[in-house]
């Protein structure tokens, strides 16, 4: 009776931990003795896992975890739980293509498949790697002001200190060193979008990356993901109504399926006053890579 009982309560747990589709209730035998039997997961029938169609391959701060939330609203896209670091880890790339594959979602035939890594972008190894497993895929790349990535990616980096008890510096100490821009500083190198798109250029043409605004995605996420939805060829199935302003975060929602949700609360935190001498030193140095960028790309943003 003991293991019948504990049988039941580890089925009830189970259904409740995971998706209603992945559940696959193994019935209880008359007598099950001291045999132990576990339920087994399954996929939905019809289903299969495929390396990516397309990946967003940053950048790091950019909006990378909002641009992949709104397009798994579309039906026809299966989108990647979390970060895979195939390409950029030595660690993952070891493990090989169908590793790989193995961490990508479930999906139907009528979906592509997304997986998102904001450190492709600035990786040095990650466009030869991607181009060796598939020199069509089409690659999805977010961007938001440099300047503005560089201090969101302070405040990131500044928050995870602060929860692991470990010792924070002020931003200006970070940008700073021995009286001149700390230009070394990994945050400011990763804005240098124009140094890392001459990377990804020498193995994909420009048509096959696509550059979504992210400070436009973030006032008026609709027009840019209707431009996601035809460079990935999918019918336009994202719709206004798919989206709410929220008053108290600050930025929109998504409301899909009968269920609203928004992003992490990490998402969205306030930036830390910076120096203004500090800031006009990191906007004068950000600003003519800003220019390399464009000429690269053939297009400008409203940087400042």
């Amino acid at each position: 009776m003991a293991n019948l009982l504990s049988y039941v309560l580890f089925l009830v747990l189970r259904t409740y931990a995971a998706p209603p589709e992945f559940i696959q209730v193994t019935p209880a035998p008359e007598n099950p003795g001291n045999e132990t039997f576990t339920p087994s997961l399954i996929p939905p029938p019809g289903t299969s896992k495929h390396a990516p169609h397309s990946i967003i391959i940053g950048v790091r701060k950019g909006g990378t975890r909002a641009l992949l939330e709104m397009l798994d609203i579309h039906p026809e896209v299966a989108a990647a739980a979390t970060e895979v670091h195939f390409f950029d880890w030595d660690e993952n790339y070891g493990k090989g293509f169908d590793w790989y594959r193995e961490q990508m979602p479930y999906s139907f035939p009528h979906q592509i498949t997304v997986e998102k890594t904001p450190g492709y972008f600035t990786s040095p190894v990650a466009p030869a790697r991607i181009h060796a497993m598939n020199s069509s895929i089409r690659l999805l790349l977010i961007l938001r002001d440099p300047t503005e990535r560089v201090i969101s990616d302070y405040t990131q980096v500044y928050f995870n200190r602060l929860e692991n008890h470990k010792p924070v510096q002020a931003i200006e100490n970070m940008l700073v060193k021995n009286g001149a821009l700390n230009t070394r500083y990994k945050a400011i190198q990763r804005s240098l979008y124009d140094v890392h798109m001459r990377s990804w250029l020498q193995h994909f043409p420009l048509e096959q990356i696509h550059i979504v605004d992210g400070d436009t995605l973030i006032h008026d996420p609709l027009p840019e993901l209707q431009r996601v939805e035809r460079f990935l060829d999918l019918p336009p199935r994202i719709l206004a109504s798919n989206f709410y302003f929220n008053q108290t975060k600050g930025f929109y929602c998504i409301r899909s399926d009968g269920h609203e949700r928004c992003l992490h609360e990490s998402k969205g935190r306030p930036h830390p006053p910076v120096n203004n001498t500090v800031l006009r030193q990191l906007r004068l140095y950000l600003r003519q890579h800003n220019l390399n960028f464009y000429r690269l790309i053939g297009r400008s943003f409203n940087w400042q």
